[in-house]
């Protein structure tokens, strides 16, 4: 299936449903990574899904994209561009409206599926816009409250899903950081499940497994 062509770049698995609306999973990467790194897992992921690996906005030089700029200071150390992540936060969003449109996608059954910055990202949209996602799947990264709308916590997220797993030697992300979510998605009333791997920052056979699982069983 060639792409419709949206605001944002990506590519398309169809779903195995020929007639009617379908399932959505959009996937987003991390940094300086692209829409196929993701896309690897869409063959193994349920076959009714309409699956869609998105292209970060923001170019780096010399290859790779990003959903917003990460600076490295010697006096202030690592730091990220907060506003552009809110950019790509409502582009997200933006996109997520047309590939409704475009793929006919049921509207209340869209799942998210981000590795790293990406899932900083998927975390960014569903906690902002609870009634426009059903599932997150967070692999690697963890949530900013700096890029979540001012009043997250006044909406209703008790219908939200989230799965979280982070690697117990993640050297991008400390495991600290993702170990903060459940705390929040307790808060929240969230329905979430949080696991830790004996990997670094990526995703392990075992990781891939439970989290397939865990859609699976949703389904």
């Amino acid at each position: 299936m060639s792409p419709t062509p949206m605001s944002l770049t990506y590519l398309v698995r169809p779903s195995s449903l020929e007639n009617g609306i379908t399932p959505g999973l959009i996937m987003f990467h991390g940094y300086g990574s692209n829409e196929e790194d993701l896309f690897s897992f869409a063959s193994e992921l349920p076959k009714e899904f309409t699956i869609l690996s998105v292209r970060a906005p923001f170019d780096l030089d010399p290859f790779g994209h990003a959903w917003y700029s990460i600076n490295f200071d010697a006096e202030y150390g690592k730091w990220s561009d907060n506003e552009q992540a809110k950019q790509s936060r409502d582009k997200i969003l933006q996109f997520i409206e047309e590939a409704i449109e475009a793929y006919n996608l049921d509207k209340d059954n869209i799942t998210l599926l981000g590795f790293s910055q990406g899932t900083i990202l998927s975390y960014a949209v569903a906690l902002s816009y609870p009634e426009r996602i059903k599932n997150v799947i967070a692999l690697s990264g963890y949530i900013n409250e700096s890029v979540l709308v001012e009043d997250y916590e006044s909406r209703e997220h008790s219908h939200l899903n989230v799965y979280a797993s982070h690697g117990q030697v993640d050297q991008v992300n400390p495991v600290e950081w993702a170990q903060r979510a459940p705390e929040i998605l307790e808060k929240l009333k969230i329905n979430f499940k949080y696991e830790e791997f004996p990997v670094g920052h990526g995703v392990s056979p075992q990781n891939f497994y439970s989290f397939k699982t865990w859609l699976d069983a949703l389904a």
